[in-house]
């Protein structure tokens, strides 16, 4: 490695403006169990999106592929070329309510400039938010009870999209769904992770462990069938811009800005939700690993977010997960390794720059592609049905009410039924008839300063 980090100090990297490049092998130690699994898990649920451009967009397969590797690319750069110290990903809980919010529009070229008024819209609102330093003092403001709301909505969307597949894979997702949510959310298996390191790194992969599952039960029961060809997969730029770029197919009306606007302000306070856990995460790991200074820098957090998804937009059309600065479950795992000791990995960006790179050069090999293919729509089921439970506990434990239990449900009902815009009105209307006196607020301020 061409440079290393003297004790208690920063991982070193070029250094531009308030972000910094780490690349792998120069700037960090290259660890292969990070790459290795990082790189399988990148692709196989990176390809759960494939499915989504091919509804909502109205490209082929072998069209709708090419977004894995400017998906790849972007996320990727929050690590190396921005310096986050997190590890990235979509907006996941966001996911079922954008779905949703496609929903009202026609698939192809309209729904191409309705994600491009949500893309612009999410990355101004993170613009405006990380010049200002407002973030925090906005996230205090908006009730406890309504940011429950928001995310109940997010899981019953993903709930509905799923019950509605479940019909046409009905043996392979039932046995993939218990696989994985016995893994993740069981009590009694919980208690079985903490005894053993080899389960504990089995329910770690856990959604890696869902496709193979599915890889075995979708043709016992023939509802997937594979066909796995040799040969190297090029990636279709040019059909693939021409319809999911808005330089192709056109950039939206106002109306579009206004209707993606609430959905757009929701986004922001599930991803800056997320940041607060991510901080925790890291400040607890830092206590232990003295050996190493990890900068949390909320205002980059927020232009790399907005960097990112502006990017993406603009080199590669819409791109309906989003991007966010947190992948939680990546993030945890990282963060456990990180805290074994520097023997284990010698820098957190060990582990978050390290994590992705893999699946590019995986996303070029024609088995790889021609076997994720049949099982996409596993993954993205996974994705959603996961996110759905998660969302639903987290909500429900965010609130102690029943009162602002039964809001919470209420106006997810709203937001997953009738849209965000619908969801947020009536929301902010009906606290103030049910809960004012009893509003909830995070116990301390955000503070959008760095913290070294």
């Amino acid at each position: 490695m061409g440079y290393k980090r003297e004790e208690g100090g920063v991982q070193p990297g070029i250094n531009w403006w308030r972000f910094t490049i780490r690349i792998p092998g120069v700037h960090v130690k290259v660890t292969w169990p990070e790459v290795i699994q990082g790189g399988l898990i990148a692709t196989a649920t990176g390809g759960a999106v494939a499915p989504l451009m091919m509804a909502y967009f109205n490209v082929p397969f072998e069209v709708a592929w090419t977004v894995m590797f400017i998906q790849i690319f972007w996320v990727w750069s929050h690590t190396f070329l921005f310096g986050e110290p997190y590890g990235p990903g979509w907006i996941t809980p966001a996911l079922p309510l954008i779905l949703v919010f496609l929903g009202g529009f026609t698939p192809g070229a309209e729904a191409v400039k309705a994600m491009t008024a949500l893309t612009i819209c999410v990355s101004a609102i993170f613009l405006f938010f990380g010049i200002t330093k407002l973030g925090g003092k906005f996230f205090q403001w908006i009730p406890v009870e309504l940011r429950a709301g928001i995310i109940m909505g997010s899981a019953i969307a993903a709930f509905n999209s799923e019950f509605d597949r479940i019909q046409t894979m009905p043996y392979t997702l039932s046995v993939v769904w218990g696989v994985v949510f016995l893994l993740m959310f069981s009590v009694w298996f919980s208690k079985i992770r903490a005894q053993s390191k080899f389960f504990n790194r089995i329910a770690s992969m856990a959604l890696l462990v869902g496709f193979l599952v599915a890889a075995l039960v979708g043709p016992l029961s023939g509802e997937v069938a594979f066909n796995i060809q040799s040969g190297i997969s090029l990636p279709q730029f040019g059909p693939f811009l021409q319809a999911v770029s808005p330089f192709y197919v056109g950039w939206p009306d106002w109306a579009m800005y206004m209707k993606a606007l609430p959905l757009a302000v929701m986004i922001y306070i599930v991803v800056f939700g997320d940041l607060l856990i991510a901080d925790t995460l890291l400040k607890d790991a830092d206590r232990i690993r003295t050996d190493e200074k990890i900068i949390i820098d909320p205002i980059r957090s927020h232009f790399a977010t907005a960097f990112r998804n502006l990017g993406h937009l603009l080199s590669g059309g819409v791109f309906i997960p989003l991007h966010g600065p947190v992948w939680t479950g990546v993030t945890v795992f990282i963060v456990e390794r990180y805290k074994e000791g520097r023997q284990t990995m010698d820098s957190i960006y060990s582990g978050t720059v390290n994590w992705y790179w893999l699946a590019f050069p995986l996303m070029f090999l024609t088995p790889v592609v021609t076997f994720m293919m049949p099982i996409l729509p596993v993954a993205l089921s996974i994705t959603l049905i996961l996110t759905g439970f998660a969302c639903a506990y987290i909500s429900m434990r965010m609130v102690d009410t029943p009162t602002g239990r039964g809001y919470a449900v209420f106006i997810g009902l709203l937001t997953a039924t009738f849209g965000p815009g619908y969801g947020m009105v009536v929301g902010i209307g009906l606290f103030f008839l049910l809960l004012v006196q009893r509003r909830q607020m995070i116990a301390m301020p955000y503070d959008m300063n760095i913290k070294k």
